[in-house]
């Protein structure tokens, strides 16, 4: 089997803010089940704190930003550490399209915050598939 470069998938760290939570629901969703084998994660806040082996596999790799609100967060610090930046997305945006998942907590998902983090999860899982024609994992 030929190893695969994984892309990465950064989601802000927007903890207590339910957003934020959603960005990291639908990381978890693509990394440990949609697309196990061609990503991974690492740590927002390592590379926000200058860690040099973050700093070298976003450079090194390509990098999926997902941010919860439009700070964009983990999108800027990819940019700043000059990351292999493939894509971003932004849970603000997908609530414009689908209002009826808003959750009604700010600091835990309910069954809203669930189905959007299951529909953010599948957007990126296609662009993942997108970045990933023609390669081999097999």
């Amino acid at each position: 089997m030929d190893l695969v470069e994984p892309i990465f998938i950064i989601p802000c760290s927007g903890i207590g803010k339910s957003f934020g939570t959603i960005s990291r629901e639908a990381m978890y969703q693509v990394v440990e089940e949609l697309r196990k084998c061609w990503t991974d994660t690492l740590c927002l806040s390592l590379l926000v704190m200058g860690d040099e082996v973050t700093g070298h596999l976003v450079q090194s790799h390509r990098c999926i930003a997902v941010d919860g609100c439009p700070l964009e967060c983990a999108k800027k610090n990819l940019e700043l550490a000059d990351a292999n930046l493939a894509a971003n997305f932004r849970v603000i945006d997908l609530l414009k399209e689908h209002r009826n998942l808003k959750p009604k907590s700010v600091t835990f998902l309910d069954e809203a915050g669930y189905e959007l983090a299951k529909i953010l999860a599948e957007k990126i899982a296609s662009k993942v598939d997108e970045l990933t024609r023609g390669e081999t994992d097999s």
